[in-house]
């Protein structure tokens, strides 16, 4: 039994439905090659999703014949975007409906148990300083499933996207570990290689002046305690994986920007995907979700599918758009 098997059951469990929101902007397009490799590899139903705002401070619309217009446009459009889906994605639907965007998408989703919600980090106000736009901020505080965040970067494709390379980074938790049966069945779908990352915390000592030289042999010990510790759980992993049908490999990297770090080896490695949970070792569930995978959505240049346990579902809630986010991130993306 893998150690994937041995957690919770919210990877294991059928995903119920995929939800994929757009604004009708070229950039949030780019999250329909995703949305339809995503939820064919989870075998699960997806959704087009796209609410139509009133004006600023107006609860209706100001002329009645101008709204209908745009309510047919959007459907139109949506049927275009259903369309473009590939023939093994046919169960494939999209809806329009009215109100402000992020409380609409999260009630949407409450009442249908929507398992993942797949958005680009900018749309129609276009790309900006801000790692996130407003609604896709909101909706990663606030929706209460996982979460596939798109960057609005990322080349337009037809059809459904590819993953040659799908990274897992593990900080050691059994929290951090719900993500990977939902790797690893993406990776399955796709062929893909499946990469597990661990990063090595550098031991902290209290420091006032200089370090004495048993406080630096100190540290060296802590230092190849962990690498060595970090080596052995790697190693059960990969035995542990290698009976799934998905090529397996297994990095070790030493400490410092945890974030920084992974976002290097994102690039260095020419990932695809990254897959995580929202939370690690630090349990922190009533937070949408930790440091480090808020800041590596900030980094990131390729998708990342944020896994919510159950127990961090449970915590989410409908709040009223005008309510401020409590996602925590950078406040520019970085260079």
């Amino acid at each position: 039994m893998s150690g994937s098997q041995s957690q919770e059951s919210d990877g294991k469990s059928a995903t119920r439905r995929v939800l994929a929101c757009f604004d009708g902007s070229s950039l949030g397009e780019r999250a329909l090659p995703h949305a339809v490799a995503v939820a064919s590899a989870l075998a699960a139903p997806l959704t087009l999703l796209r609410v139509l705002e009133c004006p600023a401070n107006q609860h209706a619309p100001a002329d009645p014949m101008q709204w209908e217009i745009r309510r047919r446009e959007a459907h139109e459009y949506m049927g275009q975007l259903a369309g473009r889906c590939d023939a093994e994605s046919a169960r494939v639907d999209a809806e329009v409906i009215e109100g402000r965007a992020a409380e609409e998408i999260c009630r949407w989703s409450a009442e249908r148990d929507v398992d993942l919600t797949v958005v680009t980090t900018h749309g129609a106000s276009g790309h900006s300083p801000w790692p996130l736009a407003g609604t896709a901020r909101k909706l990663l505080d606030r929706a209460p499933g996982s979460f596939l965040v798109v960057p609005s970067t990322v080349p337009p494709s037809d059809g459904a996207a590819r993953y040659r390379r799908v990274l897992v980074p593990l900080d050691g938790s059994p929290q951090a570990e719900t993500a990977l049966p939902t790797a690893e069945r993406i990776a399955a779908a796709q062929q893909s290689e499946l990469i597990v990352v661990h990063v090595v915390p550098l031991p902290e000592l209290t420091q006032i002046g200089p370090l004495e030289a048993e406080d630096v042999e100190l540290s060296d010990r802590l230092r190849r305690r962990n690498e060595r510790v970090a080596r052995a759980y790697l190693d059960r992993l990969r035995g542990q994986l290698a009976s799934e049908p998905t090529r397996v490999r297994v990095i070790l990297l030493q400490g410092g920007d945890v974030a920084g770090r992974l976002a290097a080896l994102v690039e260095r490695e020419q990932i695809d995907l990254v897959v995580l949970s929202a939370h690690g070792r630090s349990g922190r569930l009533h937070m949408p979700c930790g440091g480090v995978t808020a800041d590596l959505i900030a980094r990131s240049a390729v998708p990342v599918l944020v896994v919510r346990s159950r127990a961090a579902r449970s915590m989410r809630r409908i709040v009223p758009d005008h309510e401020p986010s409590a996602v925590r991130l950078p406040e520019h993306a970085a260079s």
